[in-house]
Order: C-alpha cells, then sequence, then structure tokens
C-alpha cells in the first residue's frame, strides 16, 4: 500500500466515522507535533484538560518521549466518547489504520503527561498565553499597543452566548420551508444588487431562496443601462465584498454608481419612495446604505462608516444581541443572543446624534475589543429605519443560517437544521407576502 493510498484510505475512514457521530472533536497532528495539538484541543474551552498516557505508543514501536511529544508526522487525535470506543476501534482496525488509544479529558486545568512511571504536568491556561503572545506581538505593530493588548486580555473573557428565541425548534419543516423546492414565478420576488467586487451574492440568493422567495440577480450595469428598474421586485439586498475594490474607501465607488447615474438613482428612489418594499444591506452593502443615507434619511446629522479602531481588517465568529426592537426582519428575534461571522475593514458606525434616535437592531456582546471588532459606539452592530423596513448591518447573518457554518454552536442543539437568522428572511417574506395580496 503507497502512502497516497493509506492517505486515502484514512480520510474516507474518518468522514465515515464523522458522518456517523462517533466523532467527538478531532485534531491534526502539523507544527509542534503531538504535544502542541492536545494543548490546542485544550485552549479551545475554558474547562477541563486531557491526561495524556504514552503507554499505547509502544504498540506503535515508540518510547521515546521527546518524538512521542514533538514529532510532527502525519496523524489525527480523535475524542471519542466512551460508550463509542469499541467500535471506532473496530471500524479502524478493519480498515487497516494504525492507532491507539492515548488519553482522557479531566477536570483539571491541565495536561498531564504519563510516562514510564513518571508524570509531568503543563498549565493549559499559562500556556495558552504563551502560545497568544506570538499574535500580540505582531498586533502591536499593526494595530497599536492599545488594540493588541485589548486583544491579548480579552481573548479568553469574551465567550459567545447563545439565547435562542422561544420555542425555537431548528427544524425546517416547523418554518414551513425546504433547502430545495419544486416550481419558480409564482412566490415574491427579491433581487440582489451587485457591483464589481462583491462577493456575498451566492449566499445571500440561497437564504432568500429557502425563505421562499424567487431571487433575481442584478447587477449595477443592468440599473445603470435602465434595463432593470425593480418595479417586480419587493425586496433587494445590498451583499458583502469588496465592491470596486475599495479602492475609494468602502463602498464609495458603488455609490457613486447611483449617485452620478440618472437611470440608477431614478430605480432607487422609486423603491424606496413605495410602501411595499424591503431592504437589507450587508457589510459592503451596508456601508453602501449609509454613504446614500438610506437609513435615516430624516436626519439632519448623517451617519457614517468609519475605519475599524484596530486599523485593520477584522475576520472573526463572535455574538450579538438582538435588542426589542420594531425591524421587519429582526422583531421575532428580540431578546436573542446568536454566533455570527464578521469581516470587515470599516465597520465602525459613527451616529452622530443621541443613540436614542436610532432603531438600533443588534448590538455585538462586549462593548471591548476584540468582541466589538470595530470600535462602534454602543457596540453597535446594525441600524434600521423608523419604520423598520430598511436595515444595514455589518455581520453576515446569510454566512450562520446552518449550524454547520457557525464557528460555535451549542452541543445541546446537535438536531438543529437552520439557525434562528433564518428567520429574518422568511419574517422578509412573510411581510412582502401580507403586502402584495
Amino acid at each position: 500500500v503507497t502512502d497516497t493510498e493509506a492517505f486515502v484510505k484514512t480520510f474516507e475512514t474518518v468522514q465515515k466515522l464523522v458522518k456517523q457521530g462517533k466523532l467527538m472533536a478531532a485534531h491534526d497532528v502539523s507544527a509542534g507535533g503531538l504535544v502542541t495539538t492536545l494543548l490546542e484541543m485544550a485552549f479551545a474551552n475554558t474547562d477541563g484538560g486531557i491526561e495524556l498516557d504514552t503507554t499505547g505508543f509502544e504498540t506503535l514501536g515508540e518510547t521515546d518521549l521527546v518524538k512521542i511529544l514533538f514529532a510532527e508526522n502525519p496523524a489525527l487525535v480523535a475524542q471519542v466518547e466512551a460508550a463509542k470506543t469499541a467500535s471506532v476501534d473496530e471500524i479502524l482496525t478493519k480498515a487497516g489504520i494504525r492507532f491507539c488509544q492515548i488519553g482522557a479529558p479531566t477536570t483539571e486545568r491541565t495536561l498531564i503527561i504519563n510516562h514510564n512511571g513518571t508524570q509531568r504536568l503543563l498549565g493549559i491556561d499559562h500556556l495558552r498565553d504563551v502560545w497568544f503572545h506570538t499574535s500580540y506581538l505582531m498586533d502591536a505593530i499593526q494595530s497599536g499597543e492599545k488594540c493588541a493588548r485589548s486583544r491579548f486580555e480579552n481573548y479568553k473573557k469574551q465567550p459567545i452566548r447563545y439565547r435562542f428565541p422561544s420555542k425555537y425548534d431548528g427544524k425546517l419543516e416547523s418554518r414551513g420551508i425546504s433547502l430545495r423546492r419544486e416550481g419558480h414565478g409564482d412566490r415574491v420576488k427579491a433581487a440582489i444588487i451587485r457591483e464589481k467586487g462583491v462577493n456575498g451574492d451566492r449566499e445571500m440568493a440561497y437564504s432568500l431562496y429557502i425563505a421562499g422567495f424567487d431571487v433575481k440577480d442584478i447587477h449595477m450595469t443592468d440599473l445603470m443601462s435602465g434595463r432593470e428598474n425593480l418595479e417586480d421586485v419587493n425586496m433587494i439586498v445590498f451583499c458583502g465584498g469588496f465592491s470596486n475594490s475599495d479602492v475609494l474607501g468602502s463602498a464609495k465607488g458603488w455609490a457613486s454608481g447611483f449617485l452620478w447615474n440618472e437611470n440608477a438613482m431614478r430605480a432607487l428612489k422609486n423603491f424606496y419612495a413605495r410602501e411595499d418594499t424591503l431592504s437589507l444591506g450587508i457589510c459592503n452593502g451596508c456601508q453602501l446604505m449609509i454613504e446614500l443615507n438610506l437609513i435615516n434619511p430624516e436626519h439632519p446629522k448623517k451617519t457614517k462608516m468609519l475605519h475599524n479602531d484596530s486599523h485593520k481588517f477584522e475576520s472573526q465568529f463572535l455574538g450579538v444581541t438582538i435588542p426589542e426592537n420594531n425591524s421587519v426582519m429582526f422583531s421575532s428575534l428580540s431578546g436573542s443572543k446568536l454566533g455570527i461571522w464578521v469581516a470587515h475593514g470599516e465597520g465602525k458606525f459613527n451616529l452622530p446624534m443621541a443613540m436614542s434616535d436610532y432603531n438600533v437592531v443588534a448590538k455585538y456582546n462586549y462593548n471591548a475589543y476584540p468582541a466589538n471588532p470595530n470600535g462602534s459606539r454602543g457596540a453597535v452592530a446594525g441600524i434600521c429605519s423608523a419604520d423598520g423596513r430598511h436595515l444595514a448591518m455589518m455581520p453576515h447573518l446569510e454566512r450562520a443560517i446552518f449550524p454547520w457554518q457557525c464557528g460555535f454552536y451549542p452541543s445541546t442543539r446537535k438536531s438543529d437544521q437552520v439557525t434562528p437568522w433564518i428567520d429574518a428572511f422568511i419574517n422578509a417574506r412573510k411581510w412582502v407576502e401580507e403586502k402584495v395580496k
């Protein structure tokens, strides 16, 4: 058997174990060897540790502790529930895969290494700071000492919290939706508005589609040429990405496509003048809506989007809270705490009016950086028009509609097919259906 064949067989067997739900966690052994792998697996939480017993390595012909801990040979460490260990062993044995049992989780926050009658203890929390310190040093150069120190001190103090809407069961059926459906053309229509450089259109289109919309793709050239005028759609979405490569500033070039083209601006004004329309802007699309003053045109002082306080692009999975609000999309999510992705460099809301003048629909769970990734006042992540119809938000809800997309999702909700974010799109579709009866 060649190394390639062995790798393929091992990979396929691991995928089989994953599909059968027999693995609780797994991490490849790479740079730093086994000891680094085990520590990184423990870094992912704040409770408990691991007890390693090297006896099993004797069956593989290795007794040297240094080689056991630091060799960077290709391998996988998998955590298996005790009741499933025998069946996993059987599957691996039948596949001809070399393996051994190396230890178990412990309640102590240490990595305990048992080898040849000796025991060594490694403090996980201390080593996690050591592990993160290199990032801190680079961060200090990129973002300055203040932000770097805040990230270093807070990375382990800002856990992602979930609070689900009342009676939320996470099922497609209970929401009246499916991943695929029959028929087109008989449902309310939504449109994705794209500019060159936008890259979030596929996820957004699919989110709208499974929520029950018929979705059409409209490029800015369609609006500018007059081929499209938005008269046949009830919802438009400005997606995330890097329109015009952000060379003029985030969404500045995109906005000019409306501001300096009569056809595009006429279509936009007519759309917002109607009473049966909704709009959503995510990330780059949020920046566009703010630049065009589409959320609060009644305000004497305009909202602006500024560069993140860290002076760099922030991409991470973090927690947001949905406060009580009257928005069409998020009102049913009021009181929820959910995980979501952010990916932006100019995400700081500059809100010149009193906070009570804004219809805030999403807030980061912590005021401090990095959980507040851009430094927005009041940890604001999204705002909505006073009537609840038009929403601008930096985080990407379309990238977190399925549990498997999330960087963290509660283990107690393994049966969820969709996350509560899908309800925002369903709410929009139901609202439009009522308006166009």
